[in-house]
């Protein structure tokens, strides 16, 4: 049951790697976005670019969710299944927290490139560069929550 329980957790963290990936490259296609005006060819394709990016990250948060799920409270449902959730699990609360806030980073740059689809302006890419870099910051708390488990 432990190799069961190491596939789920390869693929959990395969998912959310792919998923991250869109966290950090759907506000770079905003940037370039920003920086394309005046190029209605080229904020076509950004936008295309964009909104299958989107759809992609859904789907892998959407997978990586449902694995983590498993990982958290399959061992109530599968007999003989590990669980990393030991006591205590404030670790747990406070990493679930920062996925809350990284889905709404996502969510609200994909807000952004719909706005773009309906004529909305963006803001400048200076400061969507200094948006960018916000979901680094969460990521390290995650990272050092789920290898730390502090509290």
């Amino acid at each position: 049951m432990y190799s069961t329980y190491l596939w789920v957790k390869s693929f959990h963290l395969l998912f959310v790697v792919a998923w991250m990936s869109t966290v950090f490259y759907l506000p770079r296609i905003l940037v370039n976005l920003a920086e394309a005006q005046g190029q209605p060819e080229v904020q076509a394709r950004l936008v295309l670019m964009g909104r299958r990016l989107y759809r992609f990250g859904h789907n892998m948060f959407g997978i990586a969710a449902a694995l983590g799920l498993v990982l958290w409270l399959g061992y109530r449902v599968i007999d003989g299944f590990p669980t990393m959730v030991g006591n205590p699990a404030g670790w747990l609360h406070a990493k679930l927290a920062l996925v809350v806030l990284m889905l709404a980073y996502y969510i609200f740059t994909g807000r952004w490139l719909k706005g773009v689809e309906q004529g909305r302006g963006l803001p400048s890419s200076g400061r969507l560069r200094l948006f960018n870099e916000l979901p680094i910051l969460l990521l390290l708390g995650i990272i050092w929550l789920v290898l730390a488990k502090p509290f």
